[in-house]
């Protein structure tokens, strides 16, 4: 039997357990606070989850796509050193996530499989810079501007999320923590408002922004005011 299809049939089982570590690791983050605050029945919340990961995956903009087109330079790299590469990827993703899930200890899917793909893609190209006698580089196997770029991306969301987070407790803190029976009747509704209308914004709006429909939906209305 051929060794690449021998490849592929062991990187599709380790896609599918890779499916479900990551799964269960993205199921603890979203329903843990839901589910240990007791907001609402635990067959509600798994139907809300259900729809949510539905809508998600239908409108979806690939930013996998991206990291794997942007962290490394797949031209300059062989068939087999690209299979090898994601056999690392995947064994690693599966090993790690399972052992935060285990320790229950929360991560990030997307961060974990980006900086293994960038860690395994310089392995790689590490070794063909030492047997080459050319005028290759790191930078030539790896897109550093592009890498760098995602990295520093999904840092400074965090820090980002993390200052907004405090923010905005504080102020929702300040305005119901003191006499919350007389200002929830004035001030919750427009509060609730708000954040429901933050929410939909980003998750619709923001979200549907770089997904497939979104482009054939603009597409479709330019050639109506064309018409």
């Amino acid at each position: 039997m051929d060794i690449y299809l021998i490849m592929v049939i062991v990187l599709f089982a380790l896609a599918s357990l890779d499916l479900v570590v990551g799964v269960s690791n993205d199921a603890v983050n979203f329903l843990n606070s839901a589910i240990g605050s007791k907001v609402a029945p635990f067959k509600i919340i798994m139907v809300v989850a259900a729809l949510g990961i539905i809508i998600g995956a239908t409108f979806s903009s690939g930013m996998m796509e991206v990291a794997r087109k942007g962290i490394m330079n797949p031209q300059h790299f062989y068939f087999s050193e690209i299979m090898l590469i994601f056999m690392a990827v995947m064994l690693t993703d599966i090993i790690l996530l399972d052992l935060f899930n285990t320790l229950g200890m929360p991560t990030s899917t997307t961060v974990s499989i980006v900086f293994e793909l960038l860690g395994a893609s310089v392995a790689i190209a590490m070794f063909k810079l030492l047997e080459s006698t050319g005028p290759d580089s790191m930078a030539t196997y790896i897109n550093s501007s592009t890498a760098l770029k995602i990295i520093s991306g999904i840092l400074l969301s965090v820090v980002v999320a993390f200052i907004s987070g405090a923010v905005v407790q504080y102020f929702s803190r300040l305005i119901f923590s003191f006499n919350f029976s007389k200002r929830i009747k004035y001030l919750g509704a427009i509060w609730g408002g708000i954040a429901i209308t933050a929410i939909t914004y980003f998750i619709l709006i923001k979200g549907i922004k770089g997904s497939t429909y979104a482009h054939h939906i603009m597409a479709n209305v330019g050639e109506m005011y064309q018409g």
